[in-house]
């Protein structure tokens, strides 16, 4: 029987880096198969949330771990001598998912009060510019075995920055704007008529319970598809792209909403 190793990385759509390293993914191990997500660059915000929905939120598989990669080595201004990043850490989750990823930015954050067990991974942080592909899958593939050996030092969970609030996490490909916001941190009746600012961009919208609810043309905001029990929140056009009413949205904006008089 097949493993499963999710994929999430940075690279760009259709991005031939992908197909890198699924082959040595592979490579390392013949009975894999590798599901691959896309997010945008250097957005960690959008890595932490579907590390969450994948991790946390799918049906779980036997066999399988969450392995994502997005290093935007900003950590300093100087070179990044021998082309050195953030290091691969090992998370395992309360429901015994395990994920791979590079600590950066918001990566964890969205498992962060769900890690059982936080360690570094013993490979190279350095030497390669493409260590996804050179270093990081024999860890992977490590960890689907049943292997601990590349399991280093336990590290500190509470160094884990908190989900960032209210700030947009993804974009999906119909347009529609997921936030950080969950459902239990809002306090609106349906039907209520919202101003919703998204970056510099205003508009109203209405707060319904699903977010179908509202006519074409219209802006809903409602309790998304992820997140589970407790769904964030999404910002929804229906019949267009909320993204483009809000002018193109980009993960880590700002999105206040407020009931208009």
């Amino acid at each position: 029987m097949s493993s499963l190793v999710h994929l999430i990385a940075d690279y760009g759509e259709k991005d031939p880096a992908f197909s890198e390293v699924v082959h040595r993914l592979k490579s390392e191990t013949v009975n894999v198969d590798v599901q691959t997500t896309a997010v945008p660059k250097f957005s960690t915000v959008a890595t932490g949330f579907w590390i969450r929905q994948i991790g946390l939120e799918a049906p779980e598989i036997q066999d399988s771990v969450v392995y994502a990669n997005t290093a935007p080595r900003r950590n300093g201004s100087n070179a990044h001598t021998e082309n050195r990043g953030r290091n691969l850490v090992f998370a395992r989750l309360e429901n015994g998912v395990p994920v791979l990823a590079v600590n950066s930015g918001y990566s964890l954050s969205f498992v962060r009060n769900e890690i059982e067990e936080f360690r570094k991974v013993e490979v190279p942080s350095e030497g390669s510019q493409f260590r996804s592909r050179d270093y990081f899958p024999k860890a992977v593939t490590s960890v689907l075995e049943g292997e601990e050996r590349l399991l280093g030092e336990e590290l500190d969970i509470s160094e884990i920055p908190e989900v960032p609030a209210s700030k947009v996490a993804f974009v999906d490909g119909y347009g529609n704007i997921k936030t950080t916001i969950r459902r239990s941190q809002t306090d609106l009746e349906e039907g209520q008529r919202l101003r919703v600012k998204i970056g510099d961009e205003t508009r109203q919208a209405f707060y319904e319970a699903g977010t179908f609810s509202v006519e074409e043309g219209e802006i809903s905001y409602a309790p998304g598809s992820s997140g589970g029990e407790d769904p964030f929140m999404e910002v929804f056009l229906r019949g267009g792209s909320a993204s483009e009413a809000f002018g193109e949205v980009k993960t880590l904006e700002d999105v206040e909403v407020e009931v208009m008089d």
